[in-house]
């Protein structure tokens, strides 16, 4: 992380201050593979390249990823990785938010890059650089994390926002099912395991 001072926008602002230090978050495990998923799923086998590949060749220099994943577009399979061209250390207005996608199911990934300019995607982008500059982790360091937790393909980690708590999301496909690992984003480390669907304590 750039060890300059990080200047947020206002709009940043209100992601980080309701943030609580010592707050516990859950590491959840949901297994459930309906529509979408389903085909994702299903078409996962046919890559040629991990997530942690694509995330390694979109980030060059300072340039950062914060946020990866397998989707089906048109009925096709692609990654797509999201990456903030100057880096963590650059707030968003100042910063150049875009994508990398492209089918992994050639020898070589060769994605296209978007820059970001509609209002959908540069505010996803902007929350999701904002959230991953609060932490030491990277990106691909997460996706280490999950395939050490859990034995399956990782298809997708994201920065999120969960009752109001800073935490990466990430998806691991097994067979036909799913499963997700939340980490907190601040430490790195996940804090608790729960089955979906299971009466908490």
């Amino acid at each position: 992380m750039n060890a300059s001072v990080l200047r947020l926008p206002v709009s940043a602002l209100a992601l980080v201050l309701p943030l609580s230090a010592s707050a516990s978050l859950a590491f959840t495990i949901s297994r459930a593979t309906a529509g979408a998923d389903e085909a994702l799923l299903k078409a996962l086998p046919s890559s040629k390249h991990t997530l942690a590949e694509g995330i390694q060749q979109a980030s060059k220099g300072s340039e950062s990823a914060i946020s990866a994943k397998f989707e089906v577009e048109d009925g096709k399979l692609s990654l797509s990785v999201y990456t903030a061209g100057k880096g963590l250390g650059v707030a968003a207005e100042h910063n150049v938010l875009q994508e990398y996608a492209g089918s992994p199911e050639a020898a070589a990934w060769k994605p296209e890059v978007e820059v970001f300019k509609d209002v959908e995607h540069v505010a996803r982008s902007a929350e999701q650089l904002t959230l991953m500059s609060l932490g030491s982790t990277s990106l691909a360091d997460f996706v280490k994390k999950a395939e050490k937790d859990h034995p399956g393909t990782v298809y997708s980690v994201t920065p999120v926002l969960r009752d109001r708590k800073a935490a990466v999301v990430v998806l691991v496909a097994e067979k036909d099912k799913s499963t997700e690992l939340v980490y907190d984003l601040a430490s790195g480390a996940p804090v608790k395991a729960v089955e979906a669907g299971a009466p908490k304590k």
